[in-house]
Order: C-alpha cells, then sequence, then structure tokens
C-alpha cells in the first residue's frame, strides 16, 4: 500500500540547536495558512509533541525505532498524515544520535531513511560564521542516504544570514540549500526543567510566543520552498497493522497537570479496539469515574503535585478500593509513584508498599527491552515489550515481577504484575507489541461480565 504524506524531518546538529522553536514555529505559520497540518517526534518524548498538539489542534504521534518495526513506524505516519497539507517531524537530539553513544541506531537520519523523508537540519549559528559551512559538510558526507536537502540557520541575524545562504548555494552547488533563518528571540524561548521543557499548559503567554514566531517565520523563512520539498516526496509505502475488534468497554484514564505522559496513538489503539476512553483528574475530581471497566494512569510530574494530590483523599479512596476490588489497571511511572504509600512527605494511594523518593539525578535513563518473569495482566511468563524509562524519582520497592534488560548488557528487576495490574517505572507503548493491548482489553472485558 502506498500513500502520498507531504513531510519534512527537521534535525538538528545537536540538542539544544533550536529544533524545537523552529518546529513551533513552523506549525503555527502553516496553521495560520489554514493548511491540515501533522506533527510527529522521532523518540519516546512526550513533552515536545504537547507543544505540537496546542498549535495544530490534534494529536502529535511518535515514530520510534525501539518501539516499533519500521513497517509499524510507516503505519503510523501514515494513519496520523492522513490528508493532512503538510506532516512536520521533529527530531531528537542530533540527526546521527542513537540509542547508544556508538551507534546511529533509532536516530532521526534512522528514521528519514526508514519514511524516505527529506531532511531540514537546523544549524545553530549563533557565535559562527564560515565554520558552519563545514558543519553542514560534516553532516552531508557522514553516512549516505542522509536525505538532508536545505539548511535552517537559528539564532542568526539577517546581515548575517545574507552572507552565510550566499555562501551555502555557493559551496554546495544546489546539493543543499539554505532555507532561511530565525533571529535571537528571548521573549519566546521555551523554559526547561529536569525531565526537558516545562509542559505546554504551563508555559506563560503560550499562544502569544507563537503568534510572533510564525510572523517571524513568514518574514525570514523560505516557507513557501519547505512547502514544495514537503509536496515533492515519495509515497510513504506500509502495511495495515491490524488491531482485534472487541465489545465496547469503559476505560478511565488519569489526563491533567499531574498525570499528562501519554501516547496518543497507545490511546487510540485502545479506541480502535472499541474502548470508550474517559478522562478524569486524579488532581480535582472527586472520584473515578462511574461504571469504568479499566484504569490507565500515565506518567507525568505527580511529584510537583504531591500536596494537591495528597489532599484529594476522596479521590484517592475511590481508587485504592476500586484497585482492591480488582479493577485492571496499568499505572506508568508517575502512575506508579501515585499508587505507592508516599511520594516524599505525602500519603498517597497506598494501595502498593513502598515510598517514592528523589535522587537527585536521573535514574535507570533510556531505553529497556521488559522480560515477563511470571504471566500477568498484559502477557505470559517469558513474553517481552520495548521500554522506556526517565526519571529522577525512585521507590524503596520499585517492583520484581519484569527485568529490565539493556542493550549495554545491564539489568534490574522491576514493576509490579500481577493479574489485574501492571505499575512499575517503565513507559510502554500499546503498537510496540499490540498483544499486550489486547490482554488489557481483554482483562477491562471480564471485568465488565464478572457480575453477568
Amino acid at each position: 500500500m502506498e500513500q502520498r504524506i507531504p513531510r519534512i524531518l527537521l534535525a538538528g546538529t545537536s540538542s539544544g540547536c533550536g529544533k524545537t522553536t523552529v518546529c513551533c514555529a513552523l506549525l503555527q505559520a502553516f496553521v495560520n495558512r489554514r493548511l491540515k497540518t501533522g506533527a510527529f517526534k522521532c523518540g519516546p518524548d512526550y513533552i515536545d509533541p504537547m507543544f505540537h498538539s496546542r498549535i495544530i489542534g490534534t494529536v502529535s504521534a511518535n515514530l520510534d525505532l525501539f518501539f516499533f518495526q519500521e513497517n509499524t513506524l510507516r503505519f503510523l505516519l501514515a494513519k496520523n498524515g492522513a490528508d493532512c497539507d503538510i506532516s512536520v517531524v521533529e527530531g531528537a537530539m542530533g540527526f546521527y544520535d542513537g540509542m547508544g553513544i556508538s551507534s546511529v541506531r533509532g536516530s532521526s537520519y534512522e528514521i528519514s531513511k526508514v519514511t524516505q523523508t527529506p531532511v531540514i537540519l537546523v544549524v545553530n549559528a549563533r557565535g559562527a560564521s564560515m565554520s558552519i559551512l563545514p558543519v553542514i559538510q560534516g553532516f552531508l558526507d557522514f553516512l549516505p542516504d542522509n536525505h538532508i536537502a536545505g539548511v535552517l540557520l537559528n539564532k542568526c541575524s539577517a546581515t548575517t544570514y545574507l552572507v552565510l545562504a550566499k555562501a551555502i548555494e555557493e559551496h554546495f552547488q544546489g546539493s543543499v540549500r539554505p532555507l532561511g533563518y530565525l533571529p535571537v528571540m528571548p521573549d519566546c524561548a521555551l523554559e526547561s526543567r529536569h525531565l526537558g521543557l516545562i509542559t505546554a499548559n504551563e508555559v506563560v503567554d503560550l499562544k502569544d510566543k507563537l503568534t510572533r514566531l510564525a510572523i517571524q517565520a513568514e518574514k525570514t523563512i523560505r516557507i513557501d520552498e519547505i512547502l514544495e520539498l514537503a509536496k515533492n516526496t515519495a509515497p510513504l509505502g506500509y502495511e495495515h497493522v491490524p488491531l482485534p475488534q472487541y465489545e465496547p468497554v469503559r476505560i478511565a484514564y488519569a489526563d491533567d497537570e499531574a498525570f499528562c505522559f501519554q501516547y496518543a496513538d497507545s490511546l487510540d489503539a485502545l479506541r480502535q479496539m472499541g474502548a470508550q476512553l474517559i478522562p478524569f483528574s486524579p488532581l480535582r475530581g472527586s472520584k473515578l469515574p462511574d461504571g469504568v471497566h479499566g484504569l490507565y494512569l500515565c506518567g507525568g510530574y505527580p511529584e510537583l503535585y504531591a500536596r494537591m494530590l495528597s489532599d484529594n483523599e476522596t479521590m484517592r479512596t475511590s481508587i485504592r478500593a476500586a484497585l482492591e476490588r480488582g479493577l485492571p489497571c496499568i499505572a506508568e511511572c508517575g502512575g506508579f509513584m501515585y499508587l505507592t504509600e508516599a511520594i516524599g512527605v505525602y500519603p498517597m494511594v497506598g494501595f502498593l508498599p513502598g515510598r517514592c523518593f528523589d535522587t537527585g539525578k536521573l535514574t535507570r535513563f533510556g531505553y529497556v527491552t521488559l522480560r515477563a518473569q511470571k504471566d500477568n495482566l498484559l502477557c505470559g511468563e517469558g513474553d517481552s515489550i520495548p521500554a522506556h524509562e526517565f526519571h529522577h524519582w525512585d521507590c524503596t520497592l520499585p517492583g520484581s515481577d519484569f527485568r529490565a534488560e539493556k542493550s549495554s548488557g545491564k539489568e534490574w528487576m522491576c514493576s509490579v504484575a500481577t493479574k489485574t495490574l501492571y505499575a512499575g517505572f517503565p513507559h510502554i507503548h500499546f503498537y510496540a507489541n499490540p498483544k499486550f493491548a489486547a490482554c488489557f482489553y481483554d482483562a477491562c472485558r471480564k471485568e465488565k461480565h464478572r457480575y453477568d
């Protein structure tokens, strides 16, 4: 099957070069032109897609070659980019940076190859002039089939850009072309915290910042040329990834400032199977929604809202009672922390033993493969799924029902898993192993008919 998906991939020379700022500027400019716009993020990041979604008004999806087989990744790009005038894929880290220090596996480069997507390289030009040419040359020469077609200069003055654009055209003779620049815009900077950028909902005057970025992009970025580059992209080939179809069930999922790390396609997989997804707020709701057959507690920043979560005793009591009755539940990272006895000094749901504490640094960071040590809610003993960890907090009792394995050979035990529960620090994606989603759904069906 082939589908025409007009698309570009914004790649960076390194983390911090301005990819997200440039991406947001372009997305807002496309939306202002009333173009139907799709957005994607390479890798497992949750926060950048939140910014994308705020701009385009619909979901932004993740493309990850550790989570997905190549066909699945192309399928998700086609599914979410269908009928869009342009789809923008934001890269992760530097263009060639992969899952390990010495590997390009899973990198934005590899994703551009798998999807045949033209690449626009974002180069931080602050404090440099002609030195950016050998930087560009190095990226072009490092590996073949890199699809680099254009360059955008970030933090560049108008005067400097005129000189550098001419130099790029003359030196590269059309093999890569200058596509504009953004100047230094301190009033539009996006702030960071320990897990990356602060979330889109927390940015003061975000809409105003996006408006100014888009106005600047219209002035200094060659948007028409970028649209033409995307339009002339080769059709995307893929095979449909089927999901089983079931009777409807009702699944409640946490969705507020404390719990916001959700993969849009994971939630959509449950919908495709037949689920009605019901959002609720552990921060502000009084109890779980009525008549639900399953519960999904995603990750986020519960440590920042620990006092408020703890003060909401009726919600904590409601969730604990539901879990004690055997309600099927997936709780990832922050969701897992919420189910323990406490986050710092603040009491939590208390369904699971252990207390969560701040380690002051990233703990067990990166991709892992989870291997089940016994039959459980999601899978059978010995089954595996790709996963990802990224957290500063730990727990005195993190679980031991899965073994986490890194490519480096490092291993550790993690997660609590029973016939009705998966709870642990690793994040999973249902399209990485749809059988896990089917097992969770089946448990929700059994819960629905428990009292028949």
